[in-house]
């Protein structure tokens, strides 16, 4: 493993909806939330697909190393997708450095 690729930050999980409001939610402001994500300095890769099961969507994001990740964090907190999912059951693991 190159240095590069020891300080990447991947977070992998799940968005887990618990009503058709909170599945509505996400369908409206995803798409907004992707473009923005993948346009930020040091987003290596950002997806959010829906799973057989219509209310949970797989989450899987790299990013160059922790301070790409943390500005992530802190955009994200900060935006409309944000607000407005912060209700939504997450299930996520953060690896990397």
């Amino acid at each position: 493993m190159s240095d590069n690729e020891a300080a990447q930050v991947h977070l992998n999980g799940h968005l887990i909806c618990s009503s058709p409001d909170e599945l509505a939610t996400v369908e409206t402001y995803l798409p907004d939330h992707i473009r923005l994500t993948r346009a930020e300095p040091g987003c290596l890769s950002f997806d959010v697909t829906q799973t057989e099961d219509p209310m949970v969507w797989r989450v899987a994001e790299c990013f160059i190393d922790r301070a790409a990740f943390e500005a992530h964090q802190r955009r994200v907190k900060a935006s409309d997708w944000g607000r407005a999912t912060a209700g939504i059951r997450r299930a996520y693991e953060v690896t990397g450095t």
